[in-house]
């Protein structure tokens, strides 16, 4: 089996399924810092996609994009973090 191939036939549909029970995680989080942390999850696994799909079509550019949705996702954490630390010293 060649590295292509374990991408495709075991590796994405593992992240595919991941995304779903991530999903669930997120419609059912009790808390917004829950869904927060999904909604997270959800791009990082993303960026995981993005990556593979980088290497099995060897087109370094999709690496490029995917550095750029981590450095956002990051940024939307830090936000968060900063109104929910801003919301409990009410």
């Amino acid at each position: 089996m060649s590295t292509n191939e374990y991408l495709s036939y075991i590796i994405l549909p593992l992240l595919s399924f991941s995304v779903l029970l991530v999903f669930i995680r997120f419609l059912k989080g009790p808390s917004l810092a829950d869904r927060v942390v999904a909604l997270d999850l959800i791009v990082t696994i993303g960026l995981a996609m993005m990556a593979v799909y980088a290497i099995i079509s060897e087109q370094e550019s999709f690496l490029d994009i995917a550095m750029i949705f981590a450095l956002i996702a990051f940024l939307g954490t830090v936000a968060f973090s900063y109104y929910l630390e801003k919301r409990g010293k009410k």
